[in-house]
């Protein structure tokens, strides 16, 4: 039994055409960090992430759900943290968001409906119009919350990225054997 819980309506829009989401696209800035830019003199950047948010992404991998990140900036930290958690699809520098998603759909054979989206910003409003599931962190501009279906408790860069990981995983029926495994796992039970 699990203690996470979501609207049912939530959970149908998340399920698309019934079988759950086959593509996630994820933002970086705002999203998966915080949105703050710590820039050393240097030239350096650093960005902090939650390891809620690079776990959820690791079990939406596993669940077949393909976790695709583009993101309007590129830096060492972002390349560095994406590629430690083995996704596929990472895009950065990205100014037009839309054409680069396209590009993943034809690619995955998916469409609209078949995807799900989370970001924070302007530059993200693109997709979250036409996924069929939008998510936003309660940190996201107005303008994104307006569209988005669903606003998740944890703010971006503090778990947003989970939730809506979560929320797939729960749409897709796959959350409650995926716990249930790492119980046992954990417990060698």
């Amino acid at each position: 039994m699990s203690a996470l819980r979501f609207p049912a309506e939530l959970l149908l829009r998340a399920q698309g055409r019934g079988l759950g989401m086959r593509c996630a696209f994820i933002d970086v800035d705002g999203v998966l960090t915080d949105g703050s830019l710590y820039i050393g003199e240097d030239g350096e950047s650093f960005k902090a992430f939650h390891v809620l948010d690079g776990h959820g992404l690791k079990l939406l991998m596993t669940a077949g759900i393909e976790p695709v990140v583009i993101t309007g900036r590129d830096s060492p930290a972002v390349r560095r943290r994406l590629g430690d958690l083995g996704l596929r699809h990472t895009l950065f520098g990205i100014a037009d968001k839309l054409t680069a998603a396209q590009q993943v759909m034809a690619a995955l054979q998916v469409d609209w409906s078949d995807c799900a989206a989370i970001g924070d910003d302007w530059p993200d409003l693109p997709l979250l119009t036409r996924a069929g599931l939008a998510v936003a962190p309660p940190n996201a501009h107005a303008e994104v919350l307006a569209v988005a279906h669903h606003v998740t408790s944890a703010p971006g860069g503090r778990g947003a990225a989970r939730e809506f990981c979560d929320l797939l995983l729960m749409a897709c029926g796959r959350y409650g054997a995926m716990l249930d495994s790492a119980l046992h796992t954990l417990d060698g039970r």
